[in-house]
């Protein structure tokens, strides 16, 4: 499996490759969001991990530039960030999933691990309900119009289409969709359902997602999933 790495600091750039290359991944490591660029470009890659605040080019202005040619790889950003805000730029952005320095490297192996397993997952899976159709190898979610889902809002999203006749509580998608994660809690998983909501209102969607922070969700609006 093929990953690209963009990272300023050279210290961590070379530990976080090397720790990947162990783990059995082939890594191309650049320094600045241009050479990500330029890589983007030339080559293609199972996952790519993308520090935020770099040089030239900003992580996000890559991931923008990746998302708006159409390229659905997964991708983590590192972020010396942790606010609220800062999370919803990247994103909203596209990114799958994002880590705040400092981090453990086995912390950054689980995230890489989980984004790129998740991907190949729903690969190819179709699910429809109501108005609404999730499409797994490109990740979009569409009805009138079509909007790209991350790895984690597509999985939300697919257990909530899948299971239409549940009330399902907040621990359960928890447990099911982060796992051990650190990001496994209670406000994680309303940011999460208040994107769903907002895409769905985006994409001219009738189909809503009933509940409330901390208890039970489920999708509304249409008929049975396919």
């Amino acid at each position: 499996m093929k990953l690209l790495l963009a990272e300023d600091t050279v210290g961590l750039n070379r530990a976080v490759a090397k720790m990947l290359e162990l783990n059995g991944y082939e890594v191309d490591a650049v320094g600045d969001g241009q050479a990500a660029l330029e890589k983007l470009h030339e080559d293609s890659y199972d996952g790519i991990i993308l520090d935020i605040m770099m040089p030239k080019v900003d992580g996000l202005a890559v991931l923008k530039d990746l998302r708006e040619r159409g390229n659905t790889v997964p991708v983590l950003l590192l972020t010396a960030k942790s606010e609220v805000d800062d999370r919803v730029a990247g994103l909203d952005a596209g990114a799958d999933d994002y880590l705040p320095k400092p981090f453990a490297m086995k912390e950054l192996l689980a995230r890489v691990s989980s984004i790129t397993r998740r991907a190949r997952t729903y690969n190819r899976k179709t699910v429809r309900f109501g108005d609404v159709e999730l499409d797994g190898e490109t990740f979009a979610m569409t009805a009138a119009n079509g909007v790209r889902l991350s790895v984690k809002e597509f999985e939300l999203m697919y257990t909530l289409m899948t299971n239409p006749d549940l009330d399902l509580s907040t621990g359960y998608l928890l447990e099911h969709i982060w796992g051990d994660e650190p990001e496994a809690r209670e406000d994680t998983l309303w940011l999460y359902i208040s994107y769903l909501r907002s895409k769905l209102q985006a994409v001219g969607s009738s189909v809503t997602i009933s509940g409330e922070q901390g208890g039970s969700f489920r999708i509304r609006g249409g008929g049975d999933a396919e």
